[in-house]
């Protein structure tokens, strides 16, 4: 099992070098960013309930839902077309997923 998970990590190291990334940069800013995104959307409905602006916690979460994309785009090189429209299709989907937890509220 050990050999498994020392394959993967080559794998992923690998994979960042090629591309320019550091894939522990990269995990720790989709972890910190999907927990802040969390945080935010509890903001959004909160406001809401007290019919308060929803205005800046709304950025906040798209920024923060984005950032480890983001660092990818900027950061990365050589990256496939394929990762570029799986991207935008996480953008949507993210702004889309959003917009229905907001608007359940």
């Amino acid at each position: 099992m050990a050999d498994f998970f020392t394959v993967i990590k080559d794998w992923v190291i690998a994979l960042g070098e090629k591309h320019e990334v550091d894939p522990l940069l990269l995990g720790c800013l989709y972890l910190v960013s999907k927990i802040c995104l969390v945080i935010f959307i509890g903001l959004i409905v909160k406001n809401l309930k007290a019919k308060k602006a929803i205005r800046v916690p709304l950025l906040l979460a798209a920024v923060s839902f984005s950032t480890p994309y983001l660092y990818l785009i900027i950061a990365g090189s050589n990256i496939p077309v394929w990762v570029y429209i799986f991207i935008a299709l996480m953008f949507t989907y993210g702004g889309y997923s959003i917009w229905k937890k907001v608007k359940l509220t």
